[in-house]
């Protein structure tokens, strides 16, 4: 709830709520979506299901393991996507497929190699000089 400038409380989101509302209504009149049957019309309640779901729990799990590696937390993140799966492999299979500390490695080093910061940041000549911009003048200017 949002308390407006009259003091009023009113929902954050009124027309994403009014609008959510309105299909629903048409849905359950069955005029919305009329080729489909609906056995169960059910809106979870949040919007966003991978931040309290999914999201949520890795990050309490890195949170938990913040003393890792960078390449041990990308396993870690392996591990529990593959142990929260529906059908999880066995852990022979798993070890198959799930990389190694130096596959994850040269992959940075890749990635790193084909997005080098020198493509980014200016070299001599490339960036904006102050003076030239702006005359000085025989007045102190303290706030440059």
């Amino acid at each position: 709830m949002t308390v407006d400038e009259n003091g009023n409380k009113r929902a954050t989101h009124e027309r994403l709520l009014k609008a959510e509302a309105g299909l629903l209504r048409l849905i359950r009149d069955e005029t919305l979506f009329t080729y489909l049957t609906f056995v169960d019309i059910t809106v979870p309640t949040t919007n966003n299901r991978l931040e309290g779901g999914v999201n949520a729990q890795l990050r309490g799990m890195l949170r938990d393991h913040r003393g890792l590696s960078l390449e041990r937390r990308l396993k870690a993140v392996y591990w529990w996507c593959y142990e929260h799966s529906p059908r999880p492999l066995p852990v022979a299979e798993i070890l198959k497929c799930m990389p190694t500390d130096k596959t994850i490695a040269a992959t940075y080093r890749r990635i790193m190699r084909n997005n080098r910061p020198d493509n980014i940041l200016p070299q001599w000549g490339d960036a904006i000089v102050w003076n030239e911009f702006h005359m000085s003048t025989e007045f102190p200017i303290y706030w440059d």
